[in-house]
């Protein structure tokens, strides 16, 4: 049925309630029966960060600059809100001092939006441990496929270590606790823009022992998308999960997080490569790590917005071509 959004040029992108891209409330269209393909919802959460705290606002940040989301895509020729239905679906309840009691409690909630059998979720974080509740929430929906999901991950870390301080649940640990609970199959997974110098030279072996595919920044300068055209082709319409840090990109065009990284992608070469997955089959999705206090005009923000399109773009395109 598509999404109902306000005209810009009748209710200015300035006024009115605050929801991302302006999309209608869950609440509003789910007891009409209307179908939702993707409920969007915020995780503000950050009690998993190993260095700067803030990301919980990130949220808010996200959808106040996702008023200016236009819905046509220009690259994929998809008009996004007619082939999707699409719904903001609020924040979900957070434990903001436990980060096991956050990822189980955002799980159940998110388990139970709207449609399991057809809407697909998308989460605004918050820190990248919240990126463990919605993809296993997801995991859950599609019936906890045996050998769990394929998964594409853009981010400067790995974010595979089994613990820090003796948190196993931060934003360091969600992929080596979603591979060990078979949610993530590690030998569909990718992970792109890996860079900067590491805490210890064995940082990645683990992902390289249960075979996941590491694009490092440094050799897709060399290379290219070579290894992803690679790994993508391989999928074959195999369900499959992005999670996207936005350290992954160069602090020049992303300063509002906490754990910089810098050498990165621009947000030209990030949005290129995300257009780049057209044609896999997007399960879902999440945008984490946005930092407001340290985003002082906005671009982060703005450019998370972006991000979160750029995924649903992939599932519309996929459904109109």
């Amino acid at each position: 049925m598509g999404t109902i959004l306000p005209n810009p040029r009748v209710s200015p992108r300035f006024a009115g309630l605050c929801t991302f891209g302006r999309y209608p409330r869950l609440e509003d269209v789910a007891p009409a029966n209307r179908p939702v393909d993707w409920a969007v919802f915020g995780v503000p959460h950050d009690a998993g960060v190993t260095y700067r705290p803030g990301a919980r606002f990130g949220p808010r940040a996200i959808r106040e600059a996702s008023q200016y989301l236009k819905r046509f895509h220009l690259e994929h020729a998809v008009d996004v809100c007619t082939v999707l239905s699409l719904a903001d679906a609020g924040d979900a309840p957070v434990a903001p001092y436990s980060c096991k009691e956050n990822i189980a409690g955002v799980r159940t909630w998110a388990g139970g939006l709207a449609d399991a059998g057809r809407t697909k979720l998308m989460a605004l974080g918050g820190d990248h441990s919240i990126a463990y509740a919605n993809i296993a929430a997801t995991w859950d929906r599609l019936g906890r496929p045996a050998g769990g999901l394929a998964l594409i991950q853009f981010d400067s870390h790995l974010d595979t270590v089994p613990s820090v301080w003796g948190e196993e649940w931060g934003h360091a640990s969600p992929f080596f606790r979603l591979i060990e609970d078979g949610i993530v199959d590690p030998k569909a997974m990718l992970a792109v823009g890996v860079k900067g110098p590491l805490n210890v030279g064995t940082d990645l072996d683990y992902a390289k022992g249960k075979g996941v595919t590491i694009v490092p920044y440094s050799q897709w300068e060399r290379e290219g998308d070579k290894a992803i055209r690679a790994f993508t082709a391989a999928l074959k319409g195999r369900p499959t999960y992005i999670t996207f840090d936005i350290d992954v990109v160069d602090p020049a065009y992303a300063p509002g997080t906490g754990t910089l990284s810098v050498g990165g992608f621009t947000s030209a070469q990030a949005l290129t490569l995300l257009r780049s997955l057209k044609g896999i089959n997007v399960a879902g999705g999440d945008v984490v790590e946005v930092l407001p206090d340290r985003d002082p005009t906005g671009i982060t923000a703005f450019l998370a917005a972006h991000i979160a399109f750029e995924i649903l773009a992939l599932d519309a395109a996929a459904k109109a071509s």
